[in-house]
């Protein structure tokens, strides 16, 4: 039996980061190169030996909710909340109940409201009682990440939050291409969100995996990772429904590939890698040299960078040299569950401007890391399909394919 499938789209972007809060703000300064690292404020890194990282200074909440409600919701929900408004503005999608019913959502995360807990465990140390309210603790689990959108915006359809560490957001695109692909439902809400936290800071410190003030992907000199926050948000539906509203379609998601080192926590296997990137290419029915962008995951450790480099030169060979692939973790900082979504926002955007984000920070390029890097500039570039690349701990991998939408 012949079963219909789906075309997909996408025709929304939301953005909450460091660098700009909407995807117009947030591209401008991409392409500028502009770093939104800065010394941390959420919390004294005195007792500290690292102190900068990719908060968002400027992220006020009360622009998106009333300000009686903004107390029900962590700041990774409001954030979240926040770039599916901008996303639903920017798709100009009329969420009429039908729609609402064919809807679901989809989110990423690493850590969710960590940071609640993180308070309580602070108050009960200075006050050695641990005396959470109501609100505290219904917010605080990560489902609660979906259901607050799903809430705020009356989605009535099923809603999903995926835990795979830094692939979370890609793993939430996947899951809804895969049920609008198939007939499951007709709309996605899709993306990734986290935030700035004391408990991850302290964590990839003592990992001795963050750099003292700047991610440098790529560099021979590079010293490691830097931390961030932020949340990106997609709007996907099927090619005919976007046709039929008339609707400005950014890109379509052709296909995806998953894979799993099995092998360790925090070392990846380029192999792996490799297999990922190879099952979306065939997934997608593409062709090595129909590649014309990669969002690298680049994060500026030295076992990441040249393991993902290892595996493009694995699976696209002497090509794997000319096609741009840059890092925009050099300008974010790693933004963990969000990062993979924010990094689809910008494949969509360097498919719809015709241009890719530079990698900056670069000063001399690791030889083991044979790339075309887009060394600290943008670069005008044609880009009909682009690769997005995301590498988790613990190897989950997850990579996924878009491309400029041809009838």
């Amino acid at each position: 039996m012949n079963l219909k499938q789906n075309r997909v789209v996408v025709t929304g972007l939301g953005v909450v980061s460091s660098i700009g809060i909407g995807w117009q703000d947030f591209w401008k300064n991409i392409i500028a190169g502009k770093s939104g690292i800065s010394r941390v404020a959420t919390f004294d890194t005195s007792n500290y030996d690292r102190h900068c990282g990719g908060e968002i200074k400027n992220f006020d909440a009360a622009q998106f909710f009333d300000k009686r409600r903004i107390s029900k919701f962590g700041r990774v929900s409001q954030m979240a909340i926040a770039a599916s408004k901008l996303a639903f503005d920017d798709s100009k999608l009329e969420l009429s109940e039908r729609i609402r019913k064919k809807m679901a959502v989809f989110v990423g995360t690493t850590t969710g409201e960590i940071n609640i807990l993180q308070y309580y465990n602070d108050k009960r140390f200075i006050t050695h009682r641990f005396v959470p309210g109501k609100n505290e603790i219904l917010t605080f689990p990560a489902s609660f990440l979906s259901s607050s959108i799903a809430q705020e915006f009356r989605i009535s359809g099923s809603n999903y939050v995926f835990g795979t560490a830094c692939a979370a957001g890609n793993y939430a695109l996947i899951e809804a291409f895969n049920l609008i692909k198939f007939g499951k439902i007709e709309y996605a809400c899709a993306g990734g969100a986290d935030q700035f936290s004391r408990i991850v800071f302290t964590g990839f410190c003592r990992l001795l995996s963050v750099a003292p003030e700047k991610c440098q992907p790529f560099d021979i000199n590079r010293q490691g990772m830097l931390l961030g926050e932020g949340a990106g948000i997609l709007i996907l539906e099927t090619l005919e429904s976007a046709k039929r509203r008339g609707a400005k379609i950014y890109s379509e998601i052709l296909g995806y590939g998953l894979s799993c080192d099995a092998l360790h926590m925090t070392n990846p296997s380029a192999a792996t890698i490799a297999k990922a990137i190879k099952k979306a290419l065939t997934m997608s029915r593409a062709r090595i040299e129909d590649v014309n962008y990669i969002s690298a995951h680049g994060t500026g450790t030295k076992e990441n960078d040249r393991a993902e480099c290892q595996a493009i030169k694995q699976v696209f060979g002497k090509y794997g040299n000319k096609i741009p692939m840059s890092s925009i973790k050099s300008m974010l900082g790693h933004t963990l569950g969000a990062s993979s979504a924010l990094e689809s926002i910008v494949c969509c955007l360097a498919i719809e401007n015709g241009e890719v984000p530079p990698t900056i920070n670069l000063q001399s390029q690791d030889p083991e890391c044979e790339i075309d890097c887009v060394p600290n500039r943008s670069r005008r570039a044609k880009v009909n399909l682009a690769l997005n690349n995301s590498l988790a701990f613990g190897g989950n991998n997850a990579c996924v394919i878009l491309k400029k939408i041809r009838e």
